[in-house]
């Protein structure tokens, strides 16, 4: 059996293209996999605060040290991270927005990508601790920027998930849903090819 950890970043419940992508990856995974344990956070819903100055404090200091706001920070991030680290597989729902990921998917990596948790410095510089596991990553973009210049979602993905040791990552992106019938067709279309073969 294992634990599958879906992520979802969209600032929509409803008419999220991004949503029903992990929506269909689920089933398709369940169909496939019967015995995984599948665990869904919404980021839109149970919202990660951005990195400040209370999580470092929580990071750093003595725990006889830390105030209340700096103890709930750190619980926060414990929590957040344990779930990474019991993940077999991580699905990360990332819509693009204004070109790159939605701020929620960044507050969430700051509190997971964690010295000495998730990743630690050698003397031949950082090396990921999270060995073994998958990652799928679904985007969903209005345009077509694939390979592009204007791609900064695929390329911070890829090294944030190497960082941390997950180098098996697999990108699933719709593209041209804002550019109209055949293109957004088209689009969806192939990622759903994808995720039927990924599953």
């Amino acid at each position: 059996m294992s634990r599958v950890l879906v992520i979802e970043s969209s600032a929509r419940q409803q008419g999220s293209v991004s949503r029903q992508l992990t929506a269909e990856f689920i089933a398709n995974w369940r169909a496939a996999h019967p015995a995984d344990e599948i665990k869904v956070r919404d980021l839109a819903v149970e919202q990660v605060p951005h990195l400040d100055a209370d999580l470092l404090g929580g990071w750093m200091k003595p725990a006889a040290e830390q105030s209340e706001t700096e103890r709930a920070a750190l619980q926060r991030s414990n929590l957040l991270t344990d779930e990474l680290l019991a993940a077999d597989v991580l699905v990360l729902a990332a819509p693009m927005y204004n070109f790159a990921i939605p701020s929620t998917l960044k507050s969430w990596l700051d509190h997971v990508l964690r010295a000495g948790v998730t990743f630690k410095y050698t003397e031949t510089g950082p090396q990921g601790l999270l060995t073994g596991k998958r990652a799928y990553v679904l985007t969903t973009r209005g345009g077509v920027y694939a390979g592009g210049p204007l791609d900064h979602q695929e390329p911070y993905l890829r090294q944030a998930m190497a960082f941390i040791g997950i180098h098996d990552v697999t990108f699933v992106h719709a593209e041209g849903l804002n550019m109209g019938g055949e293109f957004a067709d088209k689009g969806l279309a192939k990622a759903r090819e994808q995720l039927a073969a990924v599953a």
